[in-house]
């Protein structure tokens, strides 16, 4: 189990006790990993669970589009073996990349070549509730439910424990006090609206620097059924700083398909049914019009607006205590239309098992918590590093140095030419499904093509069929 950093923490195993705050999905991914670690793992959870794979109010964005990229394929299996073929038994579609979609990104139409990946597209409550039934059938997790964390128990040093406390009217009514729970290491998957920043504050210990990058980005998401002789293609369109509107067209299980329409703050898109099929006039194309106009809706359109990046660095120096540390949203949280959310929380929680795994080190917090940062750092730079060069970006992370401005001129002609070389293609999807480093990028036979090779040709119109069929 995590040793403290001042060399007292005990040593693995030993009725140690861990909190995890959130049922999150990082949050159950990390209580799978300590339980290996643990005599007993509690998460704590503020929301009433529901039993099925339905949507909850603690995860807003569950009603939207998500995927589960290659990245995210090879860490949820690593934790939870066989869990993708459980995903597509339950009827999570598979797309192949590039040959079952029509894409559009940086003004060009991707070539529809030969599968060299693909990414599945569960709704998020079939996700959460596979790896929610996986992960709490381990007799060493206990799940505390309609509770809520309220504070840390310790000081600037170390870590103790939660302060909790029963959710709802009657709880608040009778004024009850915050009860304490004792750990040996608390795990904050809180999500975006973590307030650990109170808490540290709270026992004399300094709160994590944040770096935020907002470009105002607002998305919409409506749920659609298409008819039996109706052959719906799966589509992205990508905005860039030239073109602000997006759409991803997807299908999900049980029959359905999501559609998400993105545009910049000022123009959002709208929620009614005549608003949001006219929205799709703004893209460069009309093909995503057109889908919807051929489809029925299922569904009401539903809103999203907190999409902003934020990073929590807590692996740099400062006074913060022993047997603490953040992980997923709680830790570092991405602009949700890159679809990375799901792969960093599996991501994170294989970093933290790997960290309290190395015997050649002892697992300090600190040392953890870097290896956790880690995991999210490819995934950071390709979104906080996209959204930094769309005109409304503001924050901290949102100000360019000379070598980003050296790496945005590479990493561009490496988007020019994508469309239409394969070999760069299947880089360049690598990278952004992270199962590659973006050294990658820089392979000698990449940068060859990137830097003197020419734009080959790609697609006029959204192909409608793969190559060779």
């Amino acid at each position: 189990m995590l040793e403290t950093v001042n060399g007292t923490g005990a040593s693995r195993g030993g009725g140690r006790h861990a909190v995890v705050i959130g049922a999150s999905l990082a949050g159950l991914l990390a209580a799978q990993v300590l339980a290996e670690h643990a005599d007993r793992v509690t998460v704590v959870e503020r929301d009433r669970l529901p039993e099925g794979p339905e949507p909850r109010g603690g995860v807003p964005q569950s009603r939207h589009t998500h995927v589960l990229i290659p990245g995210g394929q090879r860490a949820y299996d690593a934790l939870l073996p066989g869990f993708t073929d459980e995903l597509m038994a339950h009827g999570a579609p598979r797309v192949g990349a590039p040959s079952d979609l029509a894409q559009w990104q940086a003004g060009r139409w991707f070539r529809r070549t030969e599968e060299t990946a693909f990414f599945i597209c569960p709704t998020r409550p079939l996700l959460e509730w596979l790896v929610r039934r996986r992960v709490l059938a381990n007799p060493r997790i206990e799940l505390v439910q309609g509770t809520e964390t309220v504070g840390l128990v310790g000081d600037a040093s170390r870590v103790r424990g939660v302060l909790l406390r029963e959710r709802g009217a009657a709880a608040v009514a009778v004024g009850r006090e915050p009860q304490r729970l004792a750990a040996d290491l608390v795990v904050d998957a809180s999500g975006r609206s973590s307030k650990a920043a109170d808490w540290l504050t709270a026992i004399g210990a300094e709160p994590a620097v944040e770096e935020t990058l907002e470009t105002g980005l607002a998305y919409a998401t409506r749920v659609y059924r298409t008819g039996e002789d109706d052959e719906a293609e799966p589509h992205f369109i990508v905005p860039n700083p030239g073109q602000t509107h997006g759409a991803v067209v997807l299908p999900a299980e049980g029959d359905r398909w999501m559609v998400t329409l993105s545009g910049l703050r000022g123009n959002e898109p709208p929620l009614d049914d005549r608003g949001f099929t006219e929205f799709a006039d703004r893209l460069p194309h009309p093909i995503t019009r057109n889908w919807l106009d051929a489809a029925k809706a299922d569904a009401p359109a539903l809103a999203y607006r907190t999409t902003a990046n934020i990073r929590r660095r807590y692996d740099r120096p400062g006074r913060r205590p022993a047997g603490f540390l953040a992980t997923g949203d709680a830790q570092c949280v991405f602009n949700p239309i890159y679809g990375q959310g799901m792969t960093v929380a599996a991501m994170s929680a294989l970093a933290l098992r790997d960290a309290l795994a190395d015997t050649r080190r002892t697992p300090t917090t600190r040392r953890v918590q870097k290896a956790m940062f880690a995991a999210s750092r490819q995934a950071w730079d390709i979104s906080a590093g996209s959204d930094k060069n769309m005109p409304t970006a503001t924050g901290v992370a949102a100000r360019s140095t000379p070598a980003d401005r050296v790496s945005g001129w590479y990493l561009a002609r490496v988007e020019a030419r994508a469309p239409g070389d394969p070999a760069v293609g299947r880089v360049f999807r690598d990278v952004l499904y992270l199962t590659a480093p973006v050294t990658a990028l820089f392979a000698p036979r990449i940068a060859k093509a990137v830097l003197f090779g020419p734009v080959r040709p790609s697609p006029q119109e959204p192909p409608t069929r793969r190559e060779g069929i």
